[in-house]
């Protein structure tokens, strides 16, 4: 069930299903996204929490034990002027979080991301 805009009760399960110990930190990334913009919803696709709106924004990739890995399905074409996302593939781009501090550092980066995904498709 996708929730168009906001926190999805799926997405809530999942999280407590989730046995990482990234897992604070994935959440703090979900509400970072989540407040980016109200119109930003959630739900589950490939076995991970995935932001939407208007399509796929980026998926956390729930497996790595040592940062928080969210893959922005487009990401190559996405504005990212702090150069937050990584990757040198033809399509999708990854943003990579290690710690609380870094998330702080780049938060602004992260929601500026996702605020120029829903700006391009806004009706």
């Amino acid at each position: 069930m996708t929730v168009t805009g906001g926190r999805s009760p799926e997405v809530d399960e999942w999280f407590e299903r989730y046995d990482n110990p990234m897992k604070p930190l994935a959440q703090q990334v979900r509400e970072a996204i989540l407040d980016a913009d109200p119109r930003v919803g959630e739900t589950i696709k490939w076995q991970a929490p995935t932001f939407v709106y208007r399509g796929n924004i980026a998926s956390f990739f729930p497996k790595s034990r040592a940062h928080v890995t969210l893959m922005f399905h487009t990401g190559a074409s996405l504005d990212d002027p702090t150069g937050l996302l990584q990757g040198d593939g033809a399509v999708a781009r990854a943003a990579r979080f290690v710690d609380d501090a870094e998330l702080a550092r780049t938060r602004g980066a992260l929601q500026a991301i996702v605020q120029s995904w829903v700006a391009d498709r806004a009706p």
